[in-house]
């Protein structure tokens, strides 16, 4: 690998990292309740153990099969995990292309959505740009 594309890559991480910081502290805590924690390609994928359960607390507005903190991928199961792969290595590159900036950019864009009457989930920019990703690796 040449030098030019490792520093590409160290800021690449660099910028996302305040992101995938959010996703590290919840680490322990899933470890501790029963998750497995694997590196696949750049990223920590953390899944299983009381995952789930922890989010079937959540308001049902809230829960999700598979989320993404910077280079962390949380998911319920590693079945569901498997589903949601590369829609959420979608999202890792766009924390890499935005980095801090994603997280209130994705909050503006569900806001935005919910005030013209629309899904805030569905129709957020980010989200459709995940899907469209996918459909698009398909055809």
């Amino acid at each position: 690998m040449s030098a030019r594309r490792r520093i590409r890559i160290l800021l690449r991480y660099g910028w996302a990292s305040p992101c995938s910081l959010i996703g590290l502290l919840l680490v322990p805590a899933v470890f501790l309740s029963g998750a497995t924690v694997r590196v696949v390609a750049g990223t920590l994928e953390v899944a299983g153990g009381r995952i789930a359960a922890w989010i079937s607390r959540l308001p049902h507005c809230l829960r999700f099969s598979a989320i993404t903190f910077g280079h962390v991928i949380l998911a319920d199961n590693y079945a569901s995990l498997a589903v949601h792969r590369e829609h959420e290595r979608v999202h890792v590159r766009q924390y890499e292309r935005w980095g801090i900036l994603f997280l209130p950019l994705y909050c503006g864009s569900s806001l935005i959505q919910l005030l013209q009457g629309r899904n805030p989930y569905l129709d957020n920019r980010f989200e459709r740009q995940a899907r469209e990703y996918k459909q698009s690796s398909k055809a």
